[in-house]
């Protein structure tokens, strides 16, 4: 599982999930890539699964990067607790992901293998996402 080493803060406001990525929407180390179309937050155990189905399909033959790191607490207060008494403990970590943004670049598999497990891939996430080609202007 992805999660920061240290942060400067253990809680964080939640914050919009609105606007475009300008940074990271071009496809920049590898050959073919899946771009997010709609914002949202990507947990860490979402990430890891996406990359395990991607390896999977492409039997360890591609080169892989991942654009996106999960460096949002989400925090939870416990179950049947009253209100009041501040915000709960950090429960889990998520990725902060715009509309435009490239999660995954995969190279060294042919187009049919890397849009096979970029789509695989893209059902394990929580936000609508598409393949895209290097130099592809979308």
């Amino acid at each position: 599982m992805l999660v920061p080493k240290k942060v400067k803060y253990r809680k964080m406001m939640k914050g919009r999930r609105t606007g475009k990525a300008y940074r990271g929407s071009d496809v920049s180390f590898g050959e073919y890539g899946l771009k997010a179309t709609e914002p949202g937050w990507v947990s860490n155990r979402q990430i890891e699964a996406a990359r395990i189905a991607i390896t999977r399909h492409a039997k360890r033959g591609c080169k892989l990067w991942i654009r996106i790191f999960p460096d949002k607490p989400l925090t939870k207060k416990p179950a049947e607790t009253r209100m009041g008494k501040g915000k709960g403990a950090p429960e889990s970590w998520v990725a902060v992901v715009k509309s435009g943004r490239i999660l995954y670049e995969v190279a060294g598999v042919d187009e049919n293998i890397a849009k096979e497990a970029l789509r695989l891939a893209s059902h394990k996430l929580s936000v609508l996402t598409k393949f895209v080609k290097r130099g592809e202007v979308v």
